[in-house]
């Protein structure tokens, strides 16, 4: 995906136009989890959720809580999109974050 293409992965989003299932409560969480499953766009989703920390609904595969944790595991990351996709020049490969976080 490029720099130009970064600003719109919404668009590619597996999810577009189902967003109120995705701000599910519980155990639905579950089920709207599993709409992320094969997305092409999930780190980047998740890296908008993650420096901007949005507080509710599901985004990139994660919970709330989920991204609660990554933010204390890492508070050193000042940028979760460089990351989880990679410098926007493709300089450097993207890095691991920790533990992998399961559908």
């Amino acid at each position: 995906m490029t720099a130009v293409d970064r600003k719109y992965w919404a668009a590619s989003a597996k999810c577009k136009g189902t967003e109120d299932a995705l701000f599910a409560e519980g155990v639905d969480q579950r089920r709207a989890r599993l709409l992320c499953n094969g997305c092409p766009v999930r780190s980047e989703c998740l890296a908008e959720a993650l420096d901007n920390r949005i507080e509710w609904g599901v985004w990139g595969g994660t919970t709330e809580r989920e991204r609660r944790a990554l933010l204390r595991q890492r508070p050193d990351v000042s940028s979760w999109s460089a990351v989880l996709c990679g410098p926007v020049d493709g300089s450097v490969e993207p890095r691991s974050f920790g533990r992998a976080v399961s559908a």
